[in-house]
């Protein structure tokens, strides 16, 4: 699959939004995962700036078919960070006609925090497989950081969003938290994963 696999991690405030201090203060990443044989991808966690993110993908001879979010937080889907906007889901639609991939326990704060309809939303159970041309990319449900939190995983390479970081987790003091789930989330669920997958989350954190 690796000769087809099309994966691009994209740090915000370096790679994209570099005139945004809050992306770049955030450190948010955005991947791109696709088929070079295709030429489609689809971008993780799209936020900040949708536009630079069209046009890195297209200047890798990509199209953008759709988007996949790990949870519903504002610097990983758009909306209000505490006061600032941040572009994301909606604007990414609007500019390129197609659907989001979220898990079905976020899809109403997706849409609360968005204003996305039932109709952008296309709703998945862990387990679920997303295709891109022939690139799989398997569904982890990893509820604690919110309920809805996922991993992706593909070519042994684990997108974890705010699930797991290096030397520690997402924070599970925030609204729809539940430290029991994701103590169950690290210790079964991702534990369960081979122990060469590679990790790739969704902040710029740790040394």
């Amino acid at each position: 699959m690796t000769e087809r696999l099309y994966f691009k991690q994209l740090l915000a405030g370096v790679d994209f939004a570099r005139m945004q201090p809050t992306a770049a203060q955030m450190v948010n990443f955005v991947y791109l995962i696709g088929d070079t044989l295709t030429r489609e991808c689809v971008v993780v966690d799209a936020a900040w700036d949708v536009a630079s993110l069209v046009r890195i993908a297209e200047a890798d001879g990509m199209t953008l078919t759709g988007a996949l979010a790990t949870h519903w937080h504002p610097d990983h889907v758009g909306g209000d960070l505490f006061g600032t906007p941040v572009e994301g889901l909606a604007q990414l639609l609007e500019l390129r006609g197609m659907k989001a991939h979220v898990h079905k326990e976020e899809a109403d704060w997706v849409k609360r925090m968005t204003g996305l309809a039932d109709s952008d939303l296309t709703l998945h159970e862990g387990g679920d497989r997303v295709q891109v041309g022939e690139i799989g990319i398997d569904l982890v449900h990893t509820p604690g950081h919110t309920p809805g939190s996922q991993c992706f995983l593909v070519d042994g390479r684990l997108v974890s969003g705010d699930t797991l970081f290096v030397g520690g987790c997402g924070r599970v003091d925030l609204p729809g938290s539940d430290p029991e789930e994701m103590y169950r989330s690290l210790t079964q669920r991702i534990a369960a994963l081979p122990g060469d997958t590679v990790l790739y989350p969704g902040h710029n954190y740790g040394a």
